[in-house]
Order: structure tokens, then C-alpha cells, then sequence
């Protein structure tokens, strides 16, 4: 017979085609999840990643004196000489630049083992003090956190000049030190402007690129904040949250100004974030 074929000659085609037509929709989803994927890379391309470094002190808190406090237990304990440090430049400095500008004061040789122990001596009264005082996060400043780290294309880092014991200290009473990858911090160099090539560095270790200075924003809270930024190329953000006005910021010419974090929707929009 020619017109029809039996049930079970038909039904034996039907298990002849559908290994075959299986293959070819496995085929087909593959290729459809393959484009797909292509298509998300595309566009995970097409956005532009940056890389962020935010100073802390005065950017991302108020740690309500506890860092002055300790210097000046850490000076007297280890040199048995009470300063109040009055004289002492502190804001946008480093911490062992800090220690430095101490001892010179003072004529104490500015010799390893003398910085060293001075700032053994400092974290350790910082992690007293923390809990003692009446610090803060600044406005905004977990919200924006949380929104950036959901963003893949951000690199959230830190550029600070706290040795990296006592930053680590600091975000973690404020709950905020898992928010970044890695930092550049008075470990690597007593000069704030020479950070931002090793926060560069390790940024080029972690995600397997060189970032340009134009992917790169530095977030400070002072004029030397300002200055590492322009000495390493990339975009200033400044933020009058600390001791510096507003008016006196803007003398030093940041790319952005800002009175403060707390408007996250504006300053991400505004900085293409």
C-alpha cells in the first residue's frame, strides 16, 4: 500500500525522528544561549568600567576623634611625651607622614624602628578608641555603597592615607570594610600622591587589566585628596564632609563638587556610576 502506512509503521518513524529532531532543538537552544551570552558580554562591554577609590576619614566617616586621640596616647606611651598635636597637620595626611612630622617636632630621629613603634602604638589606641567615641557614618554613604557594589562594572577600592591596620579598623566599627576589594594606604608610601599607582597596581592584579586614568575616580574630602587625584590622572570628586568647606574645596578645582552622599540617585546619574 502506497496512500497510508500501518499505526506501527507509523509510529516507528515517529521513534526514527525523534532522537533526530531532539538534536536539532538541543542544537538550536545551545546556539540560542550562545548568542545570548554573547549578547550580555556585548553589552557588559559597552559599559564603561571604572575603578573608585574613596578616601575614609571625613569622606566615609567621622570616627568622632578616636584616630587624633590615639596618636597622642601612642606618642606619649612610646616617647613619654604628652603633645596635643595642635601644630600638627592631620587632615589628607598619612598616617606615617603624620608620625614623621611628630618626631621631627619634637627631634626624636625619624628612623624605621622609631615609625614602626609609633604606629604599632597607634593602632593599637585606635582600637580602643573606636568604641569609646560617638562616630559616624557620613549621609548617604551605605546606601551608595550598596548600589555601587551591585554595579559589575565598578571597582570599589580604597586610596587613604590610614596605614591599612587602622583603616581596616575603622570600616569594620562602621560596618562598611567589605564594600572593597583592596587599597592603597600609608603602608605603601608617605607621600598621599604616590598611592594611586599602587591602588592602580593592585586593581591590574585583581581584574587582569590596566585601568586608564580617565576609567578612575579618586573620592576625598580634602585639598590633598584633590592633588592625589590630579597627580595620578584620573577624575576628582570632592565631598564637604569634612573640615574643608565647600567654597575652599572648589579653590582647588575638582572635576565635581559635591556638599555631600546623601542624594545616591543624583551623584550616580551625575557621574555616569
Amino acid at each position: 500500500m502506497t496512500v497510508g502506512a500501518s499505526p506501527n509503521s507509523q509510529l516507528s518513524i515517529l521513534k526514527m525522528r525523534r532522537p533526530q529532531n531532539h538534536v536539532t532543538l538541543r542544537r538550536r537552544s545551545q546556539s540560542a544561549a550562545t548568542e545570548m551570552q554573547s549578547a550580555i558580554r556585548n553589552r557588559q562591554s559597552a559599559i564603561a568600567r571604572r575603578l573608585l577609590l574613596f578616601d575614609i576619614d571625613g569622606t566615609l566617616i567621622h570616627s568622632g576623634g578616636a584616630g587624633v586621640q590615639a596618636l597622642k596616647s601612642a606618642f606619649k606611651e612610646r616617647f613619654g611625651i604628652a603633645d596635643d598635636l595642635h601644630d600638627i597637620e592631620i587632615a589628607g595626611m598619612t598616617d606615617s607622614g603624620i608620625v614623621v612630622s611628630i618626631l621631627n617636632k619634637h627631634k626624636i630621629p625619624t628612623i624605621n624602628e622609631n615609625v614602626s613603634a609609633f604606629l604599632d602604638s597607634y593602632v593599637h589606641f585606635l582600637s580602643l578608641e573606636l568604641p569609646r567615641r560617638k562616630g559616624k557614618l557620613l549621609p548617604g554613604v551605605l546606601k551608595l555603597l550598596e548600589k555601587l557594589k551591585s554595579r559589575s562594572h565598578l571597582v570599589l577600592a580604597l586610596l587613604t592615607g590610614n596605614v591599612s591596620r587602622g583603616a581596616r579598623l575603622k570600616l569594620e566599627h562602621y560596618g562598611v570594610w567589605h564594600f572593597f576589594e583592596f587599597g592603597a594606604f600609608a603602608d605603601d608610601h608617605r607621600d598621599r600622591n604616590q598611592l594611586g599607582r599602587f591602588a592602580r597596581a593592585r586593581a591590574k592584579e585583581k581584574h587582569g587589566r590596566e585601568f586608564a586614568a580617565s576609567e578612575i575616580d579618586v573620592i576625598g574630602d580634602t585639598p590633598r585628596d584633590i592633588a592625589c587625584g590630579k597627580a595620578l590622572g584620573a577624575r576628582t570628586i570632592a565631598v564637604a564632609t569634612g573640615r574643608w568647606s565647600r567654597d575652599e574645596l572648589a579653590k582647588y578645582q575638582p572635576d565635581f563638587l559635591i556638599d555631600d552622599l546623601s542624594d545616591v540617585e543624583t551623584i550616580i546619574d551625575t557621574l555616569g556610576w
